[in-house]
């Protein structure tokens, strides 16, 4: 089954002070998400049973997974496994486009 989802059908929330997160589309198998991230601004350290893809879309970023750095910039990307512990500091204002398997509850 085919689902499509307009950009004003999720609200904006605001998990971290200078972060933004919007759903952009989900199913119990997996959910999109945006986060726009001000310079220096922080998303901060947690884990979840989820597997997450990061697609950095705009900006750099320097990335903590279970105690490894990884600085990435526009267009590169990363897969956050399950359960590890991560986090990251925005070094240049952009956007995150996140991708969970399977969708995160508890961002609806």
């Amino acid at each position: 089954m085919t689902q499509s989802a307009k950009h004003a059908d999720f609200p904006v929330f605001k998990p971290d002070e200078g972060v933004t997160r919007q759903v952009l589309s989900d199913s119990a198998e997996m959910m999109t998400v945006i986060f726009r991230f001000e310079k220096d601004a922080q998303g901060a350290l947690h884990n979840h049973p989820h597997v997450q893809s990061t697609y950095v879309n705009s900006g750099k970023f320097l990335f903590h997974i279970d105690g490894e750095d990884f600085e990435l910039n526009q267009g590169d990307s990363l897969i956050i496994p399950g359960n590890a512990v991560h986090g990251c500091q925005c070094l240049e204002a952009g956007e995150l486009i996140d991708t969970f398997s399977p969708r995160r509850d508890d961002f609806l």
